[in-house]
């Protein structure tokens, strides 16, 4: 699918140890602000029990799972929206995901610097938010001025359409409302996608811990939560300086590493998770003898589109597509037997592609 999520924050707050982890990438980390300047992007798998379980039951020759990116954007600071600290470059690269995870420091050490002299998670929070919001507010103030007259005098339909939308979008900006908490319709929503707004992109805060909090919490991570909950956004909470470790760690070493911190997950498992369903994506899968693969696919996509999704020459060619659920493989434990209980679904052009679909498309170019 090709779509990626941008990891911001103020410096110094675990955003390149946190990237270090996702990728095993060593995106350089320092203890100083601005050490990370072009933006890192990398490949992380997601982990998905179900494609376990099918591998379990086929016993393919060979395993894909489906990946997720992240792009580590350098640190943001006040004033980025003016050019500060390289803003505008930074900027220019948070336009180019499609959702953010914020990193917000909740963790105290005397020996890591704060850009502002001191751990506020809101504080951080708000600066980046207003930066963002600070951006967006420019890009309508450049654009308005030069609709106005067409949309007043109601020389075309799209002027006074696109007119009004902005001027919604303004009064809320002044405000310090993101785009993405403005109350705007589907179609307008898209009409004014092509302006990739920063702050219409979903948000995912990251409150980054240190290892002593990592199962409990603590009283920064609840001050986050409480913000996020009122804006409709998710938390995640992780300790970056842990994940670092783990991720140098062989499965059967990083369990048991888990088990002593007192957690059953990983946080960049979480992470990757919560962001994957921040985006509405889901997966499909294919399964034969030769290779079991799981595919990511937009929620609400048809199966041509999905088909597209493995090549373009089997959505132009589409016929139909072989169709069974991930439960019914479970419950039935072949695909043969899922097949002969009658589970097995011939569908067209038309259907809806389900999360956990086990699919086999059949087309003709």
């Amino acid at each position: 699918m090709g779509l990626t999520a941008g990891i911001v924050g103020l410096p110094n707050v675990g955003k390149s140890t946190l990237f270090n982890a996702i990728t095993k990438a060593g995106a350089f980390a320092a203890n100083f602000p601005f050490a990370t300047i072009e933006p890192n992007v990398g490949v992380v798998e997601v982990k998905d029990e179900r494609l376990d379980k099918i591998v379990e039951i086929i016993q393919p020759r060979s395993v894909v799972p489906t990946s997720f990116s992240f792009t580590d954007i350098a640190g943001l600071v006040k004033g980025a929206s003016k050019g500060e600290g390289l803003g505008n470059q930074f900027l220019s690269h948070i336009r180019d995901v499609d959702a953010i995870c914020e990193v917000v420091r909740c963790f105290e050490d005397p020996n890591i610097i704060h850009v502002e002299g001191k751990v506020d998670p809101i504080g951080d929070i708000e600066v980046i938010n207003l930066e963002l919001i600070l951006a967006d507010l420019e890009v309508v103030e450049k654009r308005l001025p030069k609709i106005e007259k067409k949309a007043q005098l109601k020389v075309d339909q799209d002027s006074v359409y696109e007119y009004q939308i902005l001027k919604k979008l303004h009064e809320a900006f002044l405000q310090s409302v993101p785009a993405r908490r403005v109350d705007l319709s589907p179609e307008e929503k898209k009409f004014i996608k092509n302006y990739q707004f920063l702050t219409m992109k979903p948000m995912l805060y990251v409150a980054n811990v240190g290892e002593d909090d990592i199962a409990t919490g603590n009283a920064y991570v609840e001050q986050v939560k409480q913000y996020a909950q009122a804006e409709g956004a998710k938390v995640v909470m992780i300790s970056a300086k842990i994940e670092e470790e783990l991720s140098m760690l062989d499965a059967e070493d990083r369990t048991m590493f888990l088990e002593d911190l007192g957690v059953t997950e990983s946080g960049l498992d979480r992470l990757v998770k919560e962001a994957y369903a921040l985006l509405g994506l889901c997966t499909f899968f294919t399964a034969g003898e030769k290779e079991c693969r799981a595919w990511t696919f937009k929620q609400g996509m048809l199966a041509p589109e999905c088909a597209g999704v493995i090549h373009s020459d089997f959505e132009r060619g589409f016929i139909r597509a072989e169709t069974y659920a991930y439960d019914d493989l479970v419950k039935y434990g072949t695909p043969l037997k899922v097949k002969e209980a009658g589970k097995v679904h011939l569908e067209g052009k038309d259907y809806t592609v389900q999360d956990g679909d086990i699919m086999l498309f059949r087309f003709n170019v």
